[in-house]
């Protein structure tokens, strides 16, 4: 029995009632369907009496408002009914044991799903204290459910959509980490899902708390050119419309929204390219529903008959689907007045598909449950499936995570196998990457690749429309371990890597621990590092010696992340590298640095061993030019008279350059120095020095003298020069000495 004060709105900012979730069910539910979620809200309405959310309206107006969500998207009853019992469990002492006496046990798995992943979440608005670092395996365990049944997700996801719509009464601090968790990980999901209007708002919502001012001046752009805009969306629809009748297209032509978030991700496109926010080309867009197939194409010609296409803005994602079942052609016109307007064309069923995503092919039959869902679901979601593989592959969760959010939460690029087949891969993918994602033995075997029929590098970036051909060694073979160093870029999807880990795992730990300690010996030679072994074990805290071996043996850990760790420098990312100056970086004054914990005093860089942040440094106070840093095993310090000139000195964390002397030795061959010049140059890296002398063998020793912002740019530049094609080995140099 439902009481009286269900036929009164639940005051809020969207004053729901039960009659508005009825008035949404009316349209695809049969009358006893909705007696279900009557008394589904005579149940919640019963178990959330008195509890009040931190808004200080009825807690009801929450589960109430989630299970309208689930309506918009025209999920079963099953699923409608659940979005209203969500918290009876967690909030309300409620047993599921009561929930399936009185409902069914399908409504009482959903419970029980959504339930567990509340338990995970970070605390509902209104409550709770901000997770762990154990939010990654919470996070995992939530994706995990989606491959049991997806309708637990989906109610999640209105679940958080309408606690990002009450954020307000919250602190700050709250309000930023459910915004970002939100970004990070239900707005992408919901992407994936194909839920775009769940996905824009979850942007939008996120982008607002996170970025404030940004959202401010977008949001004011917007409002003040509003006007003008719909003005002229109304002036290009009426005149494709009259065209499309006169081709006999019967079309609906409409203004598309724009969404905040996707205008900023724009502006800051368009901004590192030294362009206009003006110059952004679907600011003004059309949106196009046509009956057929046929029909899309033919309004297509329409267009391009009407108004001149702009080149390299038509995508066709009717022929090439995005993984999460949207289809539609998408061409960008200089229309009215020579303004770029962006045209999309798609059926009505199309639309519906990209406006729900999966659950536009979600049907039940009447207490089937999942067992009886669309075919269509298994094809849409086939990257769920991978979830599940990875979750075998994957030991800690945090690693799972970081796989999700590159592999799966990543744009995408879709690439051809030589018979045709479509893989879906990340947009950084490599033909390792396609390799591994075909077969795990063809990743293994792969010794060469062409695309579109040409030879190319193993860590080229593929791009969509590739045919890609992996060119396989015969018989068992085993993966490169230099497959992993990130600076190379060879494998780039977790997938991949975890694969190419998981063959050298195998390999018994005394021969990887061998290999890793003679590979060790030689990255800290490289990188002029002299650190003992066991002190390395200890800084990275390895139990012992040989488990820090073994995971350099099995790749686990590689050279320049030792380097760069153990360096601890400064994140060079965000730091822009000034213009050469006019003289070595060695020989000017040294910024950054403290004397004794004291900044500010005068202070230069050895030129004997060429300190780098990071490294372990001390001064030697000169007669007449302040102090000298240097290196604490450089040989000049070690043999000094006078341990009183010795000070301590420490980095100060700024931003500099450093000359650094790297030594090379290679195969003499034409074009070798221009090769290395044009990599350390991709770098923005500026060579000041350069040495080289031939030898009668047919070898040439190089030493050129870098200028660089710290460790993990050189660990970067070492590793690519390594790769470059006749250069036998690479090598820091911190003794002083000149090849002859």
């Amino acid at each position: 029995m439902v009481s009286r004060s269900t036929a009164k709105s639940l005051k809020g900012e969207t004053d729901l009632s039960l009659e508005t979730l009825l008035g949404k069910l009316t349209v695809y539910q049969t009358d006893d369907q909705q007696e279900v979620v009557k008394r589904a809200f005579a149940f919640a309405e019963a178990s959330h009496k008195g509890q009040k959310r931190k808004s200080g309206e009825p807690y009801l107006s929450h589960p109430l408002a989630a299970a309208c969500l689930v309506a918009d998207l025209r999920m079963d009853a099953p699923t409608v009914v659940s979005a209203l019992l969500h918290d009876v469990v967690e909030d309300c002492d409620v047993s599921l044991d009561q929930i399936e006496k009185m409902f069914s046990a399908d409504i009482r798995h959903l419970v029980d799903g959504v339930t567990k992943l509340t338990r995970l979440e970070m605390a509902e608005p209104g409550g709770g204290a901000p997770r762990t670092p154990t939010q990654a395996d919470d996070q995992r365990k939530m994706l995990l459910a989606m491959a049991e049944d997806i309708r637990v997700v989906i109610i999640k996801l209105a679940d958080r959509l309408h606690n990002m719509r009450t954020l307000a009464p919250l602190a700050p601090a709250r309000q930023t980490a459910i915004a970002r968790e939100t970004m990070e990980v239900y707005a992408p999901l919901a992407s994936r899902l194909g839920i775009w209007n769940f996905k824009w708002e979850l942007e939008d919502l996120s982008f607002r708390y996170l970025e404030p001012e940004e959202y401010k001046a977008i949001a004011a752009m917007l409002a003040g050119t509003r006007a003008n805009r719909e003005e002229y969306i109304g002036q290009v629809a009426e005149v494709l419309q009259t065209e499309l009748e006169k081709v006999g297209i019967m079309a609906e032509v409409s203004g598309r929204p724009k969404h905040i978030y996707s205008i900023y991700t724009k502006t800051k496109s368009y901004a590192s390219q030294g362009r206009s926010v003006h110059e952004i080309y679907d600011l003004l867009a059309l949106r196009v529903l046509v009956p057929t197939l046929q029909d899309c194409y033919g309004t297509l010609g329409v267009v391009h008959n009407l108004w001149r296409p702009l080149p390299g803005t038509f995508d066709d994602y009717i022929s090439m689907a995005k993984e999460s079942g949207y289809q539609s052609l998408h061409t960008t016109v200089l229309a009215v007045d020579a303004k770029p307007l962006e045209v999309q064309i798609r059926t009505h069923d199309m639309h519906r598909v990209a406006e729900y995503g999966v659950a536009a092919h979600w049907r039940y039959k009447e207490g089937g449950g999942a067992g009886n869902r669309s075919p269509m679901i298994d094809e849409r979601l086939s990257w769920l499936r991978q979830l599940l593989e990875w979750h075998r592959e994957v030991g800690g969760a945090e690693e799972f995570m970081e796989s999700v959010k590159t592999d799966i939460f990543a744009d995408r690029v879709f690439v051809f196998t030589p018979k045709g087949d479509i893989k879906d891969l990340p947009a950084y993918a490599t033909p390792l990457d396609f390799a591994y994602r075909v077969h795990t033995n063809l990743g293994h075997r792969c010794i060469g690749a062409k695309v579109n029929g040409r030879l190319i590098p193993l860590n080229q970036t593929l791009k969509t429309g590739d045919v890609v051909e992996i060119l396989a060694g015969k018989g068992e073979r085993a993966p490169r371990l230099d497959w992993l160093n990130p600076d190379l870029g060879y494998v780039r999807t977790a997938q991949a890597r975890e694969k190419v880990k998981a063959w050298f795992r195998r390999v018994e730990r005394t021969e990887s621990v061998e290999q890793g300690k003679t590979l060790l010996k030689r990255e800290l030679a490289k990188y002029g590092l002299t650190v003992q072994d066991a002190e390395i074990a200890r800084l990275l805290k390895y139990d012992s010696v040989d488990d820090l071996y073994q995971a350099v043996g099995t790749g686990d850990l590689t050279g320049a992340t030792i380097a760069t760790k153990l360096s601890n420098p400064v994140d060079d990312r965000d730091i822009t590298l000034p213009s050469a100056p006019n003289q070595p970086a060695s020989q000017q004054p040294a910024k950054g640095l403290r004397v004794m914990g004291v900044g500010d005093l005068l202070t230069r860089l050895g030129s004997c061993c060429h300190p780098v942040l990071g490294d372990d440094i001390i001064g030697y106070i000169t007669r007449a030019r302040g102090v000298t840093v240097h290196r604490k095993d450089c040989p000049n310090i070690l043999h000094e008279d006078e341990p009183e000139r010795l000070v301590s000195v420490e980095w100060g964390g700024t931003g500099g350059l450093y000359s650094v002397p790297v030594r090379i030795t290679a195969i003499d061959r034409v074009g070798l120095l221009r090769d290395i010049a044009s990599l350390v140059s991709s770098e923005g890296v500026n060579i000041v020095q350069t040495y080289q002398s031939a030898q009668p063998d047919g070898t040439a020793s190089f030493q050129i003298t870098l200028e660089i912002t710290g460790m993990s740019q050189l660990s970067r530049i070492l590793a690519k020069l390594e790769a470059v094609s006749g250069i036998g080995s690479v090598a820091r140099v911190t003794d002083g000495s000149v090849p002859g």
